[in-house]
Protein backbone atom coordinates (compact mmCIF):
# COMPACT_ATOMS: atom_id res chain seq x y z
CA UNK A 1 0.00 0.00 0.00
CA UNK A 2 2.82 2.42 0.92
CA UNK A 3 4.41 1.75 -2.74
CA UNK A 4 0.62 2.53 -4.25
CA UNK A 5 0.75 5.50 -2.20
CA UNK A 6 3.88 6.74 -3.24
CA UNK A 7 3.61 5.62 -7.12
CA UNK A 8 -0.04 8.10 -6.88
CA UNK A 9 2.12 10.81 -6.04
CA UNK A 10 4.44 10.76 -8.13
CA UNK A 11 1.69 9.92 -10.90
CA UNK A 12 -0.15 13.24 -9.62
CA UNK A 13 2.97 15.09 -9.26
CA UNK A 14 3.30 14.13 -13.07
CA UNK A 15 -0.05 14.96 -14.22
CA UNK A 16 0.05 18.31 -12.23
CA UNK A 17 3.42 19.03 -14.10
CA UNK A 18 1.11 19.65 -17.18
CA UNK A 19 -0.69 22.60 -15.71
CA UNK A 20 1.89 23.91 -13.43
CA UNK A 21 2.61 28.46 -13.36
CA UNK A 22 3.78 30.94 -11.35
CA UNK A 23 2.54 32.37 -7.94
CA UNK A 24 -0.14 34.77 -8.50
CA UNK A 25 -1.98 37.13 -6.07
CA UNK A 26 -4.96 36.43 -4.14
CA UNK A 27 -7.74 38.36 -2.87
CA UNK A 28 -9.93 38.72 0.06
CA UNK A 29 -12.30 35.10 0.84
CA UNK A 30 -16.15 36.21 0.99
CA UNK A 31 -17.14 36.52 4.48
CA UNK A 32 -19.66 33.33 4.54
CA UNK A 33 -21.61 33.35 8.02
CA UNK A 34 -22.98 30.05 7.20
CA UNK A 35 -20.40 28.32 6.48
CA UNK A 36 -19.73 26.40 9.60
CA UNK A 37 -17.56 23.30 10.82
CA UNK A 38 -20.15 19.85 10.60
CA UNK A 39 -18.50 19.53 14.85
CA UNK A 40 -20.73 22.33 15.22
CA UNK A 41 -23.98 21.16 14.29
CA UNK A 42 -26.46 19.55 16.71
CA UNK A 43 -27.27 15.87 17.20
CA UNK A 44 -30.59 16.15 14.40
CA UNK A 45 -31.63 18.65 12.38
CA UNK A 46 -34.45 19.57 9.77
CA UNK A 47 -34.44 21.22 6.40
CA UNK A 48 -36.50 21.52 3.05
CA UNK A 49 -33.14 20.79 1.60
CA UNK A 50 -30.46 18.34 1.65
CA UNK A 51 -27.82 18.83 -0.69
CA UNK A 52 -25.23 16.09 -0.24
CA UNK A 53 -21.83 17.76 -1.89
CA UNK A 54 -20.96 21.64 -2.23
CA UNK A 55 -19.00 20.44 -5.39
CA UNK A 56 -19.23 22.83 -9.19
CA UNK A 57 -22.93 21.82 -9.17
CA UNK A 58 -24.06 21.42 -5.39
CA UNK A 59 -23.29 25.52 -4.68
CA UNK A 60 -24.95 27.01 -7.46
CA UNK A 61 -28.00 24.92 -6.66
CA UNK A 62 -28.02 25.38 -2.90
CA UNK A 63 -27.21 29.08 -3.54
CA UNK A 64 -30.55 29.26 -5.70
CA UNK A 65 -32.73 27.04 -3.40
CA UNK A 66 -32.12 29.14 -0.57
CA UNK A 67 -34.06 31.95 -2.67
CA UNK A 68 -37.35 30.26 -1.16
CA UNK A 69 -36.55 27.67 1.19
CA UNK A 70 -34.45 26.52 4.12
CA UNK A 71 -31.19 24.69 2.60
CA UNK A 72 -28.48 22.36 4.28
CA UNK A 73 -25.24 21.17 2.10
CA UNK A 74 -23.09 18.94 3.74
CA UNK A 75 -19.11 19.57 2.19
CA UNK A 76 -16.93 16.80 3.05
CA UNK A 77 -13.94 18.75 2.18
CA UNK A 78 -13.41 22.20 3.52
CA UNK A 79 -13.07 25.89 2.63
CA UNK A 80 -10.79 26.89 -0.25
CA UNK A 81 -10.40 30.35 0.99
CA UNK A 82 -7.40 31.05 2.87
CA UNK A 83 -5.50 27.87 1.11
CA UNK A 84 -3.21 29.38 -1.48
CA UNK A 85 -2.71 25.62 -2.90
CA UNK A 86 -5.69 26.40 -4.63
CA UNK A 87 -6.55 30.17 -4.60
CA UNK A 88 -3.28 30.66 -6.47
CA UNK A 89 -2.45 28.95 -10.02
CA UNK A 90 1.10 28.51 -9.26
CA UNK A 91 0.06 25.70 -6.86
CA UNK A 92 -2.44 23.82 -9.59
CA UNK A 93 0.44 20.79 -8.96
CA UNK A 94 1.08 20.90 -4.97
CA UNK A 95 -2.71 20.57 -4.69
CA UNK A 96 -2.78 17.77 -6.91
CA UNK A 97 0.07 15.58 -5.00
CA UNK A 98 -1.40 16.60 -1.80
CA UNK A 99 -2.05 12.99 -0.21
CA UNK A 100 -3.02 14.06 3.58
CA UNK A 101 -6.08 13.09 4.81
CA UNK A 102 -7.56 16.64 4.65
CA UNK A 103 -6.17 18.10 1.45
CA UNK A 104 -8.47 18.82 -0.92
CA UNK A 105 -8.11 16.30 -3.40
CA UNK A 106 -8.00 12.60 -2.85
CA UNK A 107 -6.46 10.51 -4.81
CA UNK A 108 -7.36 7.34 -6.83
CA UNK A 109 -6.29 4.62 -8.96
CA UNK A 110 -8.49 3.18 -11.30
CA UNK A 111 -8.52 -0.44 -12.18
CA UNK A 112 -7.00 0.37 -15.67
CA UNK A 113 -3.92 1.81 -13.56
CA UNK A 114 -4.32 5.29 -14.35
CA UNK A 115 -3.53 7.90 -11.69
CA UNK A 116 -6.67 10.30 -10.92
CA UNK A 117 -8.10 12.32 -8.02
CA UNK A 118 -11.21 13.53 -6.94
CA UNK A 119 -12.11 16.81 -5.42
CA UNK A 120 -12.61 16.91 -1.63
CA UNK A 121 -13.64 20.88 -1.38
CA UNK A 122 -16.26 23.00 -0.82
CA UNK A 123 -16.19 24.43 -4.39
CA UNK A 124 -15.53 20.89 -5.81
CA UNK A 125 -13.34 20.54 -9.02
CA UNK A 126 -13.86 24.03 -9.71
CA UNK A 127 -10.88 24.48 -7.05
CA UNK A 128 -8.33 21.92 -8.40
CA UNK A 129 -8.62 22.42 -12.10
CA UNK A 130 -6.93 24.30 -14.82
CA UNK A 131 -10.05 27.03 -14.87
CA UNK A 132 -11.11 26.60 -18.56
CA UNK A 133 -14.48 27.45 -18.89
CA UNK A 134 -16.85 26.97 -22.29
CA UNK A 135 -20.31 25.92 -22.62
CA UNK A 136 -21.44 22.35 -24.08
CA UNK A 137 -22.58 22.93 -27.63
CA UNK A 138 -26.58 23.57 -28.70
CA UNK A 139 -27.25 19.87 -29.32
CA UNK A 140 -25.74 18.92 -26.59
CA UNK A 141 -28.27 20.94 -24.65
CA UNK A 142 -31.28 19.66 -27.46
CA UNK A 143 -30.29 15.89 -26.93
CA UNK A 144 -31.30 16.28 -23.01
CA UNK A 145 -34.46 18.31 -23.40
CA UNK A 146 -33.20 21.36 -21.51
CA UNK A 147 -35.01 25.02 -21.80
CA UNK A 148 -32.54 26.67 -23.84
CA UNK A 149 -33.62 30.14 -22.97
CA UNK A 150 -33.66 29.04 -18.81
CA UNK A 151 -29.74 27.08 -19.96
CA UNK A 152 -29.06 30.29 -21.12
CA UNK A 153 -30.03 32.70 -18.44
CA UNK A 154 -28.19 30.04 -15.88
CA UNK A 155 -24.85 30.55 -18.05
CA UNK A 156 -25.35 33.66 -17.53
CA UNK A 157 -25.55 33.85 -13.54
CA UNK A 158 -22.65 32.29 -13.46
CA UNK A 159 -20.53 33.88 -15.58
CA UNK A 160 -21.70 37.27 -13.81
CA UNK A 161 -19.59 35.98 -10.81
CA UNK A 162 -16.99 34.41 -11.87
CA UNK A 163 -15.68 34.25 -15.23
CA UNK A 164 -13.07 36.02 -17.11
CA UNK A 165 -11.19 36.95 -20.42
CA UNK A 166 -7.71 35.05 -21.67
CA UNK A 167 -4.72 36.67 -21.10
CA UNK A 168 -3.53 36.15 -25.32
CA UNK A 169 -0.46 35.45 -24.57
CA UNK A 170 1.79 34.34 -26.98
CA UNK A 171 2.43 30.76 -26.36
CA UNK A 172 -1.19 30.26 -26.66
CA UNK A 173 -1.12 32.53 -29.72
CA UNK A 174 0.69 30.07 -31.38
CA UNK A 175 -1.09 27.28 -30.78
CA UNK A 176 -4.26 28.97 -31.77
CA UNK A 177 -2.29 30.07 -34.87
CA UNK A 178 -0.69 26.90 -35.27
CA UNK A 179 -4.18 24.66 -35.36
CA UNK A 180 -5.64 27.11 -37.57
CA UNK A 181 -2.73 26.71 -40.19
CA UNK A 182 -3.13 22.65 -39.86
CA UNK A 183 -6.54 23.26 -40.58
CA UNK A 184 -8.51 23.11 -37.44
CA UNK A 185 -11.16 25.96 -39.04
CA UNK A 186 -12.72 28.15 -38.45
CA UNK A 187 -10.96 30.63 -36.25
CA UNK A 188 -13.68 31.73 -33.28
CA UNK A 189 -11.67 34.22 -31.76
CA UNK A 190 -12.90 34.65 -28.51
CA UNK A 191 -16.65 32.52 -27.02
CA UNK A 192 -17.59 30.54 -24.65
CA UNK A 193 -19.79 28.93 -27.47
CA UNK A 194 -19.15 25.11 -28.38
CA UNK A 195 -18.54 24.92 -32.50
CA UNK A 196 -15.90 23.04 -34.86
CA UNK A 197 -12.77 25.04 -34.79
CA UNK A 198 -10.17 27.06 -32.68
CA UNK A 199 -10.80 30.07 -30.47
CA UNK A 200 -10.07 31.21 -26.58
CA UNK A 201 -12.41 30.57 -23.78
CA UNK A 202 -13.28 31.75 -20.69
CA UNK A 203 -11.61 31.45 -17.33
CA UNK A 204 -12.23 31.41 -13.48
CA UNK A 205 -8.87 33.05 -12.94
CA UNK A 206 -8.85 36.47 -13.06
CA UNK A 207 -6.03 38.91 -14.00
CA UNK A 208 -4.07 38.49 -10.95
CA UNK A 209 -4.44 34.25 -11.53
CA UNK A 210 -6.65 34.46 -8.61
CA UNK A 211 -9.17 31.36 -8.99
CA UNK A 212 -12.74 32.20 -8.61
CA UNK A 213 -14.54 28.90 -7.76
CA UNK A 214 -18.15 27.49 -7.57
CA UNK A 215 -18.47 28.30 -3.71
CA UNK A 216 -18.09 31.68 -5.17
CA UNK A 217 -21.76 31.21 -6.53
CA UNK A 218 -22.83 31.23 -2.71
CA UNK A 219 -22.89 34.77 -2.83
CA UNK A 220 -26.44 34.37 -4.20
CA UNK A 221 -27.78 32.87 -1.22
CA UNK A 222 -30.19 34.32 1.35
CA UNK A 223 -27.81 33.69 4.42
CA UNK A 224 -31.03 33.26 6.73
CA UNK A 225 -31.78 30.22 4.78
CA UNK A 226 -28.95 28.51 4.26
CA UNK A 227 -26.46 26.32 6.22
CA UNK A 228 -22.89 24.24 5.06
CA UNK A 229 -21.01 22.25 7.23
CA UNK A 230 -17.91 21.65 6.16
CA UNK A 231 -16.13 18.03 6.98
CA UNK A 232 -19.57 16.42 6.95
CA UNK A 233 -18.79 13.07 5.31
CA UNK A 234 -22.72 11.27 5.22
CA UNK A 235 -22.31 7.58 5.86
CA UNK A 236 -25.97 6.94 4.78
CA UNK A 237 -29.81 7.97 3.46
CA UNK A 238 -32.51 7.34 5.49
CA UNK A 239 -35.53 5.95 3.53
CA UNK A 240 -39.17 5.63 4.70
CA UNK A 241 -40.04 2.21 3.00
CA UNK A 242 -44.16 2.45 4.07
CA UNK A 243 -45.86 2.34 0.73
CA UNK A 244 -42.94 4.05 -1.94
CA UNK A 245 -39.84 4.36 -0.54
CA UNK A 246 -39.25 7.82 -0.46
CA UNK A 247 -35.64 9.76 1.42
CA UNK A 248 -36.53 11.23 4.38
CA UNK A 249 -32.84 12.18 5.46
CA UNK A 250 -29.05 11.65 6.49
CA UNK A 251 -26.31 10.23 8.66
CA UNK A 252 -23.42 12.36 8.45
CA UNK A 253 -19.61 11.85 11.04
CA UNK A 254 -17.74 15.46 11.62
CA UNK A 255 -14.39 15.33 11.19
CA UNK A 256 -14.11 14.31 15.13
CA UNK A 257 -15.72 11.21 14.62
CA UNK A 258 -19.12 12.40 16.04
CA UNK A 259 -22.69 11.29 14.22
CA UNK A 260 -25.42 13.82 13.45
CA UNK A 261 -28.78 13.05 11.55
CA UNK A 262 -30.23 15.89 8.87
CA UNK A 263 -34.05 15.72 7.94
CA UNK A 264 -36.06 16.50 5.67
CA UNK A 265 -38.87 18.62 6.75
CA UNK A 266 -42.71 17.36 7.08
CA UNK A 267 -43.16 18.91 3.46
CA UNK A 268 -44.08 17.13 0.24
CA UNK A 269 -41.69 19.33 -1.74
CA UNK A 270 -38.65 18.98 0.12
CA UNK A 271 -35.87 16.96 -0.91
CA UNK A 272 -32.42 14.94 -0.76
CA UNK A 273 -30.10 15.83 -3.43
CA UNK A 274 -27.03 14.23 -4.09
CA UNK A 275 -24.42 16.06 -5.81
CA UNK A 276 -21.19 14.07 -4.48
CA UNK A 277 -19.32 13.45 -7.86
CA UNK A 278 -19.17 11.09 -10.22
CA UNK A 279 -17.94 8.70 -7.72
CA UNK A 280 -19.47 10.07 -4.57
CA UNK A 281 -23.05 9.65 -5.71
CA UNK A 282 -23.28 5.98 -6.81
CA UNK A 283 -20.95 4.75 -4.00
CA UNK A 284 -23.16 6.70 -1.61
CA UNK A 285 -26.51 5.46 -3.19
CA UNK A 286 -24.97 1.74 -2.56
CA UNK A 287 -23.93 2.20 0.95
CA UNK A 288 -27.86 3.23 1.58
CA UNK A 289 -29.21 0.39 -0.20
CA UNK A 290 -29.54 1.44 -4.21
CA UNK A 291 -27.91 0.07 -6.40
CA UNK A 292 -27.02 -3.46 -7.86
CA UNK A 293 -28.93 -5.98 -5.10
CA UNK A 294 -26.36 -8.73 -5.35
CA UNK A 295 -23.53 -6.32 -4.94
CA UNK A 296 -25.35 -4.86 -1.97
CA UNK A 297 -25.53 -7.92 -0.12
CA UNK A 298 -22.15 -9.17 -0.55
CA UNK A 299 -21.40 -6.42 0.93
CA UNK A 300 -23.85 -6.87 4.19
CA UNK A 301 -25.69 -3.90 2.58
CA UNK A 302 -29.74 -4.29 3.25
CA UNK A 303 -31.56 -3.76 -0.37
CA UNK A 304 -33.81 -0.93 -0.37
CA UNK A 305 -34.13 -0.57 -3.85
CA UNK A 306 -32.54 -2.73 -6.58
CA UNK A 307 -30.93 -0.70 -8.95
CA UNK A 308 -28.29 -2.34 -11.13
CA UNK A 309 -27.73 0.39 -13.64
CA UNK A 310 -26.00 2.46 -10.54
CA UNK A 311 -22.38 2.37 -10.84
CA UNK A 312 -22.30 1.10 -14.92
CA UNK A 313 -21.56 3.81 -17.60
CA UNK A 314 -18.44 4.92 -15.77
CA UNK A 315 -16.48 7.18 -18.61
CA UNK A 316 -12.95 9.32 -18.48
CA UNK A 317 -11.97 11.12 -21.33
CA UNK A 318 -8.49 9.97 -21.86
CA UNK A 319 -5.39 12.94 -22.77
CA UNK A 320 -2.42 12.23 -24.27
CA UNK A 321 0.16 14.64 -24.60
CA UNK A 322 3.65 15.73 -25.57
CA UNK A 323 5.94 18.26 -23.63
CA UNK A 324 7.44 20.94 -25.33
CA UNK A 325 10.56 22.67 -24.30
CA UNK A 326 11.56 26.01 -25.83
CA UNK A 327 14.61 27.51 -26.60
CA UNK A 328 12.51 30.92 -25.59
CA UNK A 329 10.80 32.00 -22.52
CA UNK A 330 7.68 31.62 -22.40
CA UNK A 331 4.60 32.96 -20.17
CA UNK A 332 2.84 30.74 -17.75
CA UNK A 333 -1.02 29.99 -18.32
CA UNK A 334 -3.73 27.53 -17.93
CA UNK A 335 -6.13 26.00 -20.30
CA UNK A 336 -7.51 28.89 -22.70
CA UNK A 337 -7.42 27.96 -26.42
CA UNK A 338 -9.28 24.86 -27.45
CA UNK A 339 -8.95 23.26 -31.04
CA UNK A 340 -12.76 21.80 -31.43
CA UNK A 341 -11.67 18.93 -34.40
CA UNK A 342 -14.32 17.39 -36.48
CA UNK A 343 -13.03 14.39 -36.05
CA UNK A 344 -14.29 15.11 -32.32
CA UNK A 345 -10.58 15.39 -30.54
CA UNK A 346 -9.96 18.45 -28.51
CA UNK A 347 -6.33 19.95 -28.51
CA UNK A 348 -5.33 21.86 -25.64
CA UNK A 349 -2.57 23.53 -23.92
CA UNK A 350 -0.47 25.39 -21.33
CA UNK A 351 2.79 27.48 -21.15
CA UNK A 352 5.46 28.30 -18.67
CA UNK A 353 6.25 24.75 -17.11
CA UNK A 354 9.49 24.51 -15.60
CA UNK A 355 11.45 21.37 -15.78
CA UNK A 356 14.53 22.24 -13.86
CA UNK A 357 15.51 19.10 -12.18
CA UNK A 358 16.05 20.49 -8.55
CA UNK A 359 11.96 19.93 -8.85
CA UNK A 360 12.47 16.10 -8.93
CA UNK A 361 15.03 16.46 -6.24
CA UNK A 362 12.18 18.02 -4.16
CA UNK A 363 10.40 15.22 -4.93
CA UNK A 364 12.57 12.82 -3.83
CA UNK A 365 12.83 14.25 -0.12
CA UNK A 366 9.06 14.00 0.31
CA UNK A 367 9.67 10.30 0.29
CA UNK A 368 12.02 10.38 3.08
CA UNK A 369 9.49 9.66 5.59
CA UNK A 370 7.82 6.70 3.43
CA UNK A 371 11.79 5.11 3.06
CA UNK A 372 12.04 5.16 6.67
CA UNK A 373 8.77 3.20 7.23
CA UNK A 374 9.44 0.13 5.37
CA UNK A 375 12.73 -0.09 4.02
CA UNK A 376 12.23 -3.12 1.32
CA UNK A 377 9.45 -1.47 -0.47
CA UNK A 378 11.43 1.98 0.05
CA UNK A 379 13.99 0.31 -2.03
CA UNK A 380 11.29 -0.51 -4.85
CA UNK A 381 9.91 3.03 -4.58
CA UNK A 382 13.73 4.56 -4.47
CA UNK A 383 14.19 2.71 -7.54
CA UNK A 384 10.72 4.11 -9.13
CA UNK A 385 11.74 7.57 -9.10
CA UNK A 386 15.75 6.92 -9.54
CA UNK A 387 14.61 5.56 -12.84
CA UNK A 388 12.64 8.43 -13.93
CA UNK A 389 15.23 10.69 -12.61
CA UNK A 390 17.32 8.37 -14.78
CA UNK A 391 15.07 8.76 -18.13
CA UNK A 392 14.65 12.42 -18.00
CA UNK A 393 17.65 14.06 -16.67
CA UNK A 394 19.85 13.73 -19.74
CA UNK A 395 16.95 15.36 -21.89
CA UNK A 396 15.83 18.07 -19.95
CA UNK A 397 18.97 19.00 -18.29
CA UNK A 398 19.41 22.23 -20.42
CA UNK A 399 15.76 22.91 -20.45
CA UNK A 400 13.85 25.69 -18.57
CA UNK A 401 10.59 26.76 -19.96
CA UNK A 402 8.65 24.88 -22.26
CA UNK A 403 4.30 23.86 -22.24
CA UNK A 404 2.76 20.78 -23.17
CA UNK A 405 0.10 19.95 -25.87
CA UNK A 406 -2.72 17.38 -25.28
CA UNK A 407 -5.62 16.04 -26.70
CA UNK A 408 -8.42 14.66 -25.67
CA UNK A 409 -11.47 12.24 -26.58
CA UNK A 410 -14.74 13.42 -27.18
CA UNK A 411 -17.59 11.33 -25.38
CA UNK A 412 -15.92 8.83 -24.97
CA UNK A 413 -17.30 5.48 -26.36
CA UNK A 414 -15.89 3.08 -24.02
CA UNK A 415 -17.34 2.95 -20.42
CA UNK A 416 -16.36 0.98 -17.51
CA UNK A 417 -18.31 0.27 -14.23
CA UNK A 418 -18.05 1.53 -10.27
CA UNK A 419 -18.06 -0.68 -7.51
CA UNK A 420 -18.12 -0.69 -3.83
CA UNK A 421 -14.70 -1.72 -2.11
CA UNK A 422 -15.55 -1.16 1.42
CA UNK A 423 -18.43 0.34 2.97
CA UNK A 424 -16.51 3.18 4.63
CA UNK A 425 -17.93 6.25 3.11
CA UNK A 426 -14.25 7.88 3.20
CA UNK A 427 -13.21 4.81 1.25
CA UNK A 428 -12.89 5.28 -2.73
CA UNK A 429 -14.75 2.90 -4.67
CA UNK A 430 -13.58 0.71 -7.14
CA UNK A 431 -13.55 2.39 -11.06
CA UNK A 432 -12.58 0.84 -14.29
CA UNK A 433 -13.14 3.46 -17.12
CA UNK A 434 -11.89 0.89 -19.76
CA UNK A 435 -9.59 3.53 -21.83
CA UNK A 436 -9.50 2.73 -25.56
CA UNK A 437 -11.45 -0.17 -25.19
CA UNK A 438 -13.71 0.61 -28.82
CA UNK A 439 -11.71 1.25 -31.43
CA UNK A 440 -13.20 4.59 -32.17
CA UNK A 441 -12.01 6.30 -29.10
CA UNK A 442 -8.47 4.75 -29.99
CA UNK A 443 -8.48 5.96 -33.39
CA UNK A 444 -10.01 9.75 -31.87
CA UNK A 445 -6.67 9.69 -29.99
CA UNK A 446 -4.51 8.74 -32.98
CA UNK A 447 -5.56 11.55 -34.84
CA UNK A 448 -5.51 13.98 -31.93
CA UNK A 449 -2.09 13.29 -32.07
CA UNK A 450 -1.18 13.56 -35.72
CA UNK A 451 -2.80 17.08 -35.08
CA UNK A 452 -0.29 17.95 -32.49
CA UNK A 453 2.51 16.93 -34.31
CA UNK A 454 1.39 18.98 -37.20
CA UNK A 455 0.89 22.12 -34.83
CA UNK A 456 4.41 21.46 -33.60
CA UNK A 457 5.97 21.43 -37.15
CA UNK A 458 3.96 24.59 -38.17
CA UNK A 459 5.26 27.80 -39.16
CA UNK A 460 3.19 29.26 -36.64
CA UNK A 461 4.26 27.37 -33.93
CA UNK A 462 8.24 27.20 -34.96
CA UNK A 463 9.48 29.85 -32.18
CA UNK A 464 8.95 27.41 -29.61
CA UNK A 465 10.65 24.60 -31.23
CA UNK A 466 14.30 23.75 -31.17
CA UNK A 467 15.35 22.74 -34.78
CA UNK A 468 17.21 19.73 -33.85
CA UNK A 469 15.44 18.04 -31.97
CA UNK A 470 12.46 16.03 -33.50
CA UNK A 471 8.79 15.36 -32.45
CA UNK A 472 10.46 11.65 -31.93
CA UNK A 473 12.43 12.94 -29.14
CA UNK A 474 9.40 14.29 -27.77
CA UNK A 475 7.74 10.92 -28.44
CA UNK A 476 10.20 9.03 -27.07
CA UNK A 477 10.01 10.99 -23.41
CA UNK A 478 6.82 10.80 -23.15
CA UNK A 479 6.97 6.67 -23.60
CA UNK A 480 10.06 6.68 -20.47
CA UNK A 481 8.01 8.90 -18.11
CA UNK A 482 5.93 6.59 -15.21
CA UNK A 483 2.87 8.44 -16.20
CA UNK A 484 1.03 5.58 -15.21
CA UNK A 485 0.68 2.01 -14.04
CA UNK A 486 0.13 0.43 -17.40
CA UNK A 487 2.61 -1.72 -18.92
CA UNK A 488 4.91 0.03 -21.57
CA UNK A 489 5.19 -1.69 -24.93
CA UNK A 490 8.67 -1.12 -27.50
CA UNK A 491 5.92 -0.28 -30.26
CA UNK A 492 4.68 2.86 -28.67
CA UNK A 493 7.61 4.76 -29.26
CA UNK A 494 7.00 4.34 -33.36
CA UNK A 495 3.20 3.64 -32.88
CA UNK A 496 0.56 5.95 -32.04
CA UNK A 497 -1.79 3.77 -31.31
CA UNK A 498 0.36 2.06 -28.52
CA UNK A 499 1.33 5.33 -27.83
CA UNK A 500 -2.46 6.30 -26.99
CA UNK A 501 -2.44 3.54 -24.69
CA UNK A 502 0.60 2.98 -22.94
CA UNK A 503 0.55 7.15 -21.95
CA UNK A 504 -2.75 7.67 -21.25
CA UNK A 505 -3.68 10.38 -18.44
CA UNK A 506 -6.94 11.21 -16.95
CA UNK A 507 -8.21 14.75 -17.30
CA UNK A 508 -10.09 14.82 -14.53
CA UNK A 509 -13.75 14.47 -16.84
CA UNK A 510 -14.80 11.31 -15.92
CA UNK A 511 -18.79 10.90 -15.30
CA UNK A 512 -21.34 8.24 -15.34
CA UNK A 513 -23.01 6.03 -12.51
CA UNK A 514 -25.98 7.51 -11.96
CA UNK A 515 -27.13 8.54 -15.99
CA UNK A 516 -29.72 9.64 -17.17
CA UNK A 517 -32.32 7.40 -18.83
CA UNK A 518 -30.91 4.59 -16.38
CA UNK A 519 -30.72 5.45 -13.14
CA UNK A 520 -32.30 9.07 -12.89
CA UNK A 521 -35.26 10.60 -15.17
CA UNK A 522 -34.76 13.81 -16.92
CA UNK A 523 -35.88 16.01 -13.69
CA UNK A 524 -32.58 14.01 -12.35
CA UNK A 525 -35.14 12.64 -9.72
CA UNK A 526 -33.38 8.78 -8.74
CA UNK A 527 -36.17 6.07 -10.52
CA UNK A 528 -38.10 4.44 -7.87
CA UNK A 529 -37.85 6.29 -4.94
CA UNK A 530 -39.40 9.60 -3.84
CA UNK A 531 -37.48 13.35 -2.63
CA UNK A 532 -34.07 12.15 -3.80
CA UNK A 533 -32.01 13.67 -6.89
CA UNK A 534 -28.97 13.48 -8.32
CA UNK A 535 -27.18 16.17 -9.96
CA UNK A 536 -23.63 16.12 -10.51
CA UNK A 537 -21.25 14.62 -13.52
CA UNK A 538 -22.58 11.22 -12.47
CA UNK A 539 -25.74 11.93 -14.07
CA UNK A 540 -24.04 12.41 -17.90
CA UNK A 541 -23.96 10.61 -20.68
CA UNK A 542 -20.56 11.84 -22.44
CA UNK A 543 -18.71 14.88 -20.95
CA UNK A 544 -20.26 18.06 -22.74
CA UNK A 545 -17.81 20.24 -24.38
CA UNK A 546 -14.08 20.73 -24.00
CA UNK A 547 -15.12 21.15 -20.51
CA UNK A 548 -17.71 19.93 -18.20
CA UNK A 549 -17.60 22.75 -14.76
CA UNK A 550 -19.41 25.79 -17.13
CA UNK A 551 -22.11 22.99 -17.79
CA UNK A 552 -22.15 21.56 -14.29
CA UNK A 553 -22.32 25.14 -12.95
CA UNK A 554 -24.98 26.19 -15.04
CA UNK A 555 -27.50 22.63 -14.52
CA UNK A 556 -27.32 23.38 -10.50
CA UNK A 557 -28.83 26.71 -11.08
CA UNK A 558 -30.86 25.47 -13.89
CA UNK A 559 -32.22 22.98 -11.39
CA UNK A 560 -32.82 25.33 -8.72
CA UNK A 561 -34.76 27.02 -10.73
CA UNK A 562 -37.03 24.45 -12.07
CA UNK A 563 -37.58 23.24 -8.50
CA UNK A 564 -38.52 26.67 -7.25
CA UNK A 565 -40.87 27.06 -10.30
Amino acid sequence: MDLLRCETHLGIFIAGIFMLCTFCHSEKAPAYTFVKEASSAPPEVHYDYIIVGGGTAGCPLAATLSQNARVLVLERGGSPYGNPDIENMGNFAKSLSDISPKSPSQPFISEDGVYNTRARVLGGGSALNAGFYTHASMGYVREFGWDEALVNKSYEWVERKIVFKPRMLQWTSALKAGLIEVGVLPDNGVTLDHTYGSKFGGVIFDKDGHRHTAADLLEYADPTKITVYLHSTVHKILFSTKGKTRAIGVIFEDDLGNKHTAYLDKNPKSEIILSAGALGSPQLLMLSGVGPAEHLKYHGIKVVKDQPMVGQGMADNPMNCLFVPSPVPVEVALVQVVGITRFDSYIESVSGINFATSWIQKLLSSYDQLLDQNRRQGDIVQDVISRFIQRTNAFLNSTITGGAIAEKIMGPVSRGHLELKTTNPHDNPSVTFNYFKEPEDLKRCVQGMKTIIKVLNSKAFSKFRYRLLPVQALINLMVGLPLNLRPRHVMAAFSLEQFCKDTVMTIWHYHGGCQVGKVVDQDYRVLGVDALRVLDGSTFIRSPGANPQATLMMLGRYLGEKILQ
